[in-house]
């Protein structure tokens, strides 16, 4: 039955409507094939297209797989758990060789991780990280370390107001509730300043990666005098933004210039992604520092579809490294980035 998984497959994404297939059509001798000469079929679920980042991380899954030759079978969650867990379950149900994803949250995925173990179907985890009752229930995990990029946004500022002596204010935007790298980039941040008392987190808001929720948080925020306040109180001026990502960033950039307040100025910014926009607001002045989170892993991922396909054990945690930019760096030469 498997060598007809291909029509069957594409025969359910047309009648099911809430899958987008990108099929490769790679010359012969690049084709990547199992033991047995039949093509690599992997299903990829993704959490959605909320950033330039995401988009960047999803092409660069689709071109690697194109590349080596591997039939990829894409979804889009749309940002909902409910949606990505039907789309896994949607892979065991058509055989694929591999499930990749992007987990929007840690919690919550046994009973289909289960699943696919009893179909035995190897699980990528990537970018963010899931908790599960067992650790067997995935083959291994693929991304960034987001606790050291808490750590290195942490290192910026002390090294920026290492002789400042008074109280700083932070105000922390964070990440989607319940995500690993919200979590984890809250505590490298937190880990980083403790060692010096000056740094004071006042207030913590989420803003789900989302541009739009950035401009909501500083819409909603009193300003007085050039002056951005935690709340309505007005008790704690803001004297620096931590956001866990550009997107919120650039709107926060927007709504402070649109309050009369200079971004990377008044306020000093720190961020995460390096997003080339975000690189661009550095050279501009609106933006202190960016620490890169890079999303160009396709082809490392790729490499390890082709391991697990092969039925070979890979790696329990593969690490994406990444630097950082800031606005005491000469950036005229840094390449496009691509998102």
């Amino acid at each position: 039955m498997k060598k007809y998984r291909f029509i069957r497959t594409l025969a359910f994404i047309l009648a099911a409507g809430i899958m987008t297939a990108a099929f490769s059509g790679c010359k012969k001798n690049n084709d990547t094939v199992k033991n047995g000469g039949q093509k690599i079929i992997a299903g990829f679920s993704q959490i959605g297209a909320e950033s330039a980042w995401r988009t960047c991380n999803t092409e660069s899954i689709k071109k690697a797989a194109e590349e080596n030759g591997i039939q990829l079978v894409y979804n889009n969650a749309e940002q909902k758990q409910e949606n990505q867990i039907k789309a896994l379950r949607s892979f065991i149900a058509y055989q694929v060789d591999v499930i990749i994803f992007v987990p929007i949250v840690m919690y919550g995925w046994d009973n289909v991780l289960k699943e696919a173990k009893i179909a035995g179907i190897p699980v990528l985890v990537v970018d963010r990280k899931i908790k599960t009752d067992s650790p067997d229930l995935y083959a291994g995990y693929i991304g960034t370390n987001g606790t050291d990029e808490g750590k290195t946004a942490a290192e910026f500022l002390k090294k920026r107001f290492r002789n400042i002596s008074q109280d700083l204010n932070i105000l922390e935007v964070s990440g989607t509730t319940g995500a690993s790298v919200t979590g984890e980039r809250a505590t490298g941040f937190r880990s980083g300043i403790s060692t010096e008392e000056k740094f004071k987190i006042v207030r913590t808001i989420s803003g789900d990666f989302l541009r739009s929720k950035g401009e909501e948080i500083i819409d909603q925020l009193p300003v007085e005098n050039k002056m951005l306040f935690s709340d309505s109180s007005k008790n704690n001026k803001v004297d620096i933004i931590f956001s866990h990502n550009d997107a919120m960033t650039l709107g926060m950039i927007g709504a402070l210039k649109d309050k009369g307040i200079a971004p990377g100025k008044d306020i000093t910014i720190v961020s995460v992604d390096a997003e080339q926009a975000a690189i661009d607001a550095i050279k501009e002045g609106d933006l202190n520092c960016t620490v890169e989170c890079r999303p160009q892993m396709g082809t490392q991922v790729m490499e390890l579809v082709r391991q697990l396909a092969a039925k070979q054990q890979i790696p329990r945690h593969t690490q994406i490294p990444g630097i950082s930019f800031d606005d005491t760096q000469d950036l005229s030469e840094i390449n496009p980035r691509g998102y």
